[in-house]
């Protein structure tokens, strides 16, 4: 039997990636030995722009994991590495999503290529590039990206964007897309109240999840302002401002539109978001960029319908007319015509039925897992 061993965040740290390590190791412990090496430390503070990187869930996903590496510190690198050689794992799964952890994973990765049982090393690819690059880091991420990726013998992607993008830094490669799989369990086990008051009288949009510039907030709030005009609509903003929310209150009061926002400046627990995408009409994620979302995949999870934009592979996930309603990027009047349609033409009821049949199908964790023994198998 196929002994994998994954690398990478899990409870107590928060967000998409520990959520999906955990979700990942979980799936294939139903079927095969998984060992999961998780961080004893994970950025310090100066490098972390949210106010902690711990999750506050009352009942948090969580699977057993050993706690061993910090990107920091080269002695938890070569302990990990003992370990494995220990277990001897047939597959190592490394996560890749951020430059910060680029000297670990250069050296774990032809460190492992070493190891006497010879494991695959495959990469999943949650960015293959950061959303939001300077000028100098757009001319040296490209480099430091294809060292640490050459080690991979397979890599999965959640866009065809990213698969392109991959084959450019290493054109041998063995890339298989792979949808992002949908997050179902959380917060199913304790759903809880949204901690805010929003109105009971009128549909409620809910825009989720770390509140960042290539997400488009501001283009949001400027197709609710057209929205407005023809029917009464409430928006909660639900997550953490990583460079402060001033920006997005002023415009809110330059619109006009005080009445019909609020605004939850933090991280949401997992009962919390699953309280507010229970309660939401329809989640609106307006991206300038984007690879993949796992707030789709929360959102599809609860059974709640998705306005996003046609960037990365939002598009690919959300299927226009069929789980959702995909428009241009950086167009407030599209996104107001895809609002006044969702709730003009009652779309709702047929979206969620959609929602739930790719759920059993394109994006379980099965067919994730199907691909990386794929990959594992491939010579």
């Amino acid at each position: 039997m196929t002994r994998f061993c994954l690398l990478g965040p899990t409870y107590p740290y928060r967000g998409g990636i520990a959520h999906y390590t955990t979700l990942l190791t979980q799936a294939l412990r139903e079927e095969y030995e998984t060992l999961l090496i998780s961080f004893s430390n994970q950025y310090p503070k100066i490098l972390f722009p949210g106010k902690s990187d711990r999750d506050p869930s009352k009942n948090p996903l969580h699977t057993e994991a050993e706690y061993l590496l910090n990107p920091l510190n080269p002695f938890s690198w070569r302990t990990a590495l003992k370990r494995m050689r220990d277990w001897q794992p047939d597959v190592v799964i490394i996560p890749w999503w951020h430059p910060y952890f680029a000297p670990m994973w250069a050296v774990l990765g032809r460190s492992i290529k070493r190891l006497p049982s010879q494991p695959k090393l495959l990469f999943i690819c949650h960015n293959v590039l950061p959303h939001e690059q300077s000028k100098i880091s757009k001319m040296v991420l490209p480099s430091i990206t294809k060292g640490v990726l050459r080690a991979g013998d397979g890599f999965v992607v959640h866009s065809e964007k990213d698969g392109r993008l991959l084959k450019q830094f290493l054109p041998q490669a063995t890339v298989e897309v792979a949808t992002h799989p949908t997050y179902q369990a959380i917060g199913k086990d304790s759903v809880g109240a949204v901690p805010v008051d929003v109105p009971d009288d009128r549909p409620l949009l809910l825009f989720a999840g770390f509140v960042r510039p290539y997400k488009g907030l501001d283009v949001l709030l400027d197709a609710m302002a057209i929205v407005l005009e023809k029917r009464p609509l409430h928006l909660l903003i639900a997550g953490e401002f990583w460079q402060g929310s001033e920006r997005y209150r002023t415009q809110i009061e330059r619109l006009g539109i005080s009445d019909a926002v609020t605004i939850i400046d933090e991280y949401l627990p997992d009962e919390t978001l699953a309280a507010c995408l229970e309660r939401a009409d329809v989640t609106v994620l307006p991206y300038r960029s984007a690879t993949q979302s796992g707030i789709i995949q929360a959102a599809f999870g609860h059974g709640c319908p998705v306005i996003t934009t046609d960037v990365g592979g939002l598009g690919e996930v959300v299927e226009d007319g069929r789980s959702g309603l995909v428009v241009p990027p950086g167009n407030p009047q599209a996104l107001a015509a895809a609002i006044e349609r969702y709730f003009a033409e009652e779309l709702g009821d047929g979206l969620r039925g959609n929602i739930i049949e790719k759920s059993n199908g394109k994006f379980s964790w099965e067919r994730l897992i199907s691909i990386l023994i794929k990959l594992s198998s491939t010579h």
